[in-house]
Order: structure tokens, then sequence, then C-alpha cells
């Protein structure tokens, strides 16, 4: 299957949560003829094509005969948003409202007046045991109001307290009921079997290709399941052949990765590890592979936005529908170096696709990615990568149509370099 808008806005809505989106890619990856191995069983010494799950994570190869360093696209599969407090029921002026709470680096305002949906996880009692359940309500069951412009302060702008001002009503009434139950009752399950769960909103307005020509896709989440939808794509493309080719797709970067499945964790360590036994090796091999290793950190850009031209660097203008972006801070920010620069640029010529190079405004704080974590915790040389967007971190963002084929083929060419 080739990458492209229409098939990334079809795995963005299949994948409101970062469960989800590790369903989602199962599910292709399983169809693809990929085996689903257990953290906990032995894993098959026989070379093929594998994938394992760690909650919200995702971690897939395709292994040949003998020991060869990899080649890794690394993504996060997980979405500013807002997330269901663990007690959130309330009655406030005879409205029934959910608390709610910003997770990651939420640009809040643009999830006031949308309707949203609810997705996550459930974890409930079974026997003696505990099951996970997904759970995911497509109905606009939430929505959080904005302030009358008339009951503002200032009717410029309007300042948005995180504790206060996002909670969602989704009925009337003097008595607050049990919204997890609800949840609960929707997905078939008996509200006191349930221990805890993992609950977040999403936006109901699926992706659309837009403009006046289609050159653009609107669509929540771009950050990042663009690039987990692009890797899975260049993964599904290559086979191993000088190199072994890894996707990765970590939960937790919007929150700092650190976490059991996160980037700052032994997941992609320990998983490139276990392959190496597998296949007959030492520990020995190991350390010898991982430097001789690369690892795409695939993540977003900033395109230039046409209203905001000031806040960019000027040297580096990002164009929509201009290819891949190659990512540098010299505060590493990102991880990218010379070596590893060089070797995505060779990807993109080889590609046939046109390289962007990105440096952030040295007055601006920049934002980071999985990049350097992952380096610094396997050793493998690293570089920051994406694809240009605007509006990141809003509840919808919007990228170019044409883009979403060149960053797959080129994430497959790093995958797979021509000799």
């Amino acid at each position: 299957m080739v990458a492209t808008a229409p098939g990334l806005g079809e795995f963005i809505d299949a994948s409101p949560s970062p469960f989800h989106a590790c369903d989602t890619a199962a599910a292709r990856l399983l169809d693809a003829g990929y085996s689903e191995l257990s953290e906990f069983d032995r894993w098959p010494v026989r070379p093929g094509r594998y994938f394992m799950r760690r909650a919200g994570s995702l971690v897939a190869w395709s292994a040949g005969a003998g020991l060869i360093p990899f080649r890794i696209v690394g993504a996060h599969t997980d979405s500013p948003n807002l997330r269901v407090k663990q007690q959130p029921d309330r009655c406030v002026a005879g409205w029934k409202v959910v608390a709610l709470e910003p997770y990651g680096g939420v640009w809040l305002n643009s999830w006031l007046d949308r309707d949203l949906g609810i997705s996550g996880r459930l974890s409930v009692r079974d026997g003696t045991g505990v099951s996970h359940r997904l759970v995911r309500i497509d109905e606009p069951i939430l929505r959080i109001p904005q302030l009358a412009i008339h009951l503002a302060e200032d009717r410029q702008s309007l300042s948005l307290d995180p504790q206060r001002h996002l909670n969602a009503v989704w009925g009337v009434g003097d008595a607050a009921e049990s919204f997890v139950g609800y949840v609960a009752e929707r997905a078939g399950v008996p509200a006191g079997d349930v221990l805890s769960a993992d609950l977040m909103t999403h936006d109901l307005t699926p992706a659309t290709v837009v403009g006046a020509d289609g050159s653009l896709l609107s669509a929540p989440r771009l950050d990042n399941q663009a690039s987990c939808y692009a890797g899975l794509e260049a993964l599904l493309a290559v086979a191993p052949d000088a190199f072994l080719p890894v996707l990765v797709l970590f939960d937790h970067e919007e929150v700092g990765s650190t976490s059991d499945h996160g980037a700052q964790s032994n997941l992609l360590s320990s998983v490139l590890e276990r392959i190496v036994l597998a296949a007959g090796g030492t520990r020995e091999d190991v350390l010898r592979l991982l430097p001789a290793s690369l690892l795409a950190s695939a993540d977003m850009a900033h395109a230039t936005h046409p209203n905001y031209p000031e806040r960019h660097e000027p040297g580096h203008q990002i164009a929509v529908n201009g290819g891949p972006v190659l990512k540098v801070h010299p505060n590493l920010r990102y991880a990218t170096d010379g070596r590893t620069a060089a070797a995505f640029a060779l990807a993109c010529e080889q590609a046939g696709v046109p390289l962007q190079r990105y440096e952030h405004r040295a007055d601006l704080p920049c934002g980071s990615t999985i990049g350097p974590m992952a380096s610094a915790r396997t050793g493998i040389p690293t570089v920051d990568v994406g694809a240009p967007q605007l509006a990141m971190h809003s509840a919808r963002e919007l990228m170019g149509v044409r883009d979403v084929g060149a960053y797959a083929t080129a994430l497959q060419a790093f995958l797979a370099p021509q000799e």
C-alpha cells in the first residue's frame, strides 16, 4: 500500500488514543503477515516478521538470518489532549460536569466548543485477575462551552485556567452521575467491575482533505500519528538486507517520556537485545551492533506560518508540500549531528524527494522529541526528522497532502538504503 493522505486520515480516525493507535498498527502488521510476541514468552530463534506491545507502545521488526545493524524509525502514539480525572463527577449550577485535565502541551482554546467523544482503556476485574479493554464512544457526549463574550473582562482575549475552565458538560440535572459508570455501560462492562480507567477526549470531526485544490489535510493528532503511519508504511515496504528494519512507537512523549514504555524506558534497548540473542548473538554482539545502527526520530515539524512569519528563523523557511524536514538544534533539543544528517539527506536523495532543513529561532524555547532520549538510552546515533504542519498541539492540525507520501518514501529509503 502506498502512503496517501486518505490512508493517513483512516489511520487517525481509527486511533483516538495511544492504545487504539497501537491496535490500528497491530491490525495492519497482522494483515501483512507479522506475528505478535509477548514479552513474557521466549521469542522464536527463526527469522521472521514480529511485533510486540507494551500498553500504548509498539515495536515491530523484520529479521533475516545473521547479525546485522539496525535501521530504526521511532515515533510516538500520544498527542496533547484533555483527559478524564480519576473522580470526574461534578454538579455545578444545574449542569452535569466531567472534570478534565490537560495532557501535554495542549493549545487549550482549540478544545472549546467542539463535539468530543471518549476513548481509552478500562481495567476490569476478570475472575481473580484483571483484563484491559479498549473503549471508544464516537458520539458528541462532551462539550466545553466558551464563555460568552458579554461576560468576559477582556473581549480581545480570554485566559483559561486549566483547573476551572476546561471541564466539560454532558447533561443537565441536580445530581452528579458516574461518568466512568456510563462509559463502562457503553462498553458492556458492569460498572462495579471497573478497577481503573484511562480515558481521554477526542475531536469527532473526521480527517478531511481541504483547500480549493485539495492540497491540505485537516485532522486531529497529526502530531504524531502522521509519523506513526509513515513509519508503518515504510516498514511494511522493506525487508532486511544490510540492515534490520525496526519501527518503534512510544507513548508519553508529550509528557517527557519517563514511563515503563516511553522513550526513556528500556523498551527499545531490551527488544533490540532480544532480537540479537534470538539470532544466536551475544551481549558482545549487542554492544557491537548498536553504535553501527541508526535511528530516525520521526516527529512533525513547524511549517512557516503565513500569519506569523516573524516567529520563524528567517534562513529556514519550511513549506507545506515541500518535502520531509531535517531538524537540527545545537543545544540538542534534537539529536541530529553531521553524521546522521548526512544519512537522512542521502535517503531523501535516493528516494527522489526534496529535503528541507529546520532550525528554531534562538530567542524562542524549542520543543524536543524522542530523539535525544532514545539515543542517550541506547547509544544509537540519531537524526530528528519530520513532516511540515501548522497548528501543532491544537485539537485540529493541518499538513500538506503531498508530504504524506514523500515522508513515508524517505523513511523507507532510510530503513533500506541503497548500496
